[in-house]
């Protein structure tokens, strides 16, 4: 069963408990659809955070595309849950399939207004 986060639930940190969880009814929308991302950009503001997921392909050694395929605006709570079982699931995973490895990051220099 997927993690399912609630607004207004409260979460024990080792997420185990005893208490009963209300039944989660999961069901897809007519509209919706599973897409593939190696890159995601995150821009945050006092009121959320906007997650803008994409392909990025290398055109040439100087070049690089990012086509961008769908935003989703979490509020802070929720970002903060996703990243909470986020960084679960990836310490599962990586317990079972051993270390992620980042490639070398090259310093981000920023074109225009950054705010």
């Amino acid at each position: 069963m997927p993690a399912v986060f609630l607004p207004g639930m409260e979460y024990p940190s080792s997420m185990t408990s005893s208490h009963a969880q209300p039944k989660v009814n999961l069901t897809n929308a007519p509209d919706y659809r599973e897409s593939y991302a190696n890159s995601v950009q995150i821009r945050v503001s006092m009121w959320d955070f906007h997650l803008t997921f994409g392909t990025l392909r290398h055109e040439s050694p100087e070049e690089v595309k990012i086509e961008n395929s769908q935003g989703i605006y979490l509020s802070p709570q929720q970002a903060k849950a996703f990243w909470n079982i986020l960084g679960q699931n990836l310490a599962q995973y990586q317990q079972t399939f051993g270390n992620i490895a980042l490639e070398p990051q090259q310093p981000q220099v920023a074109n225009g207004q950054v705010n």
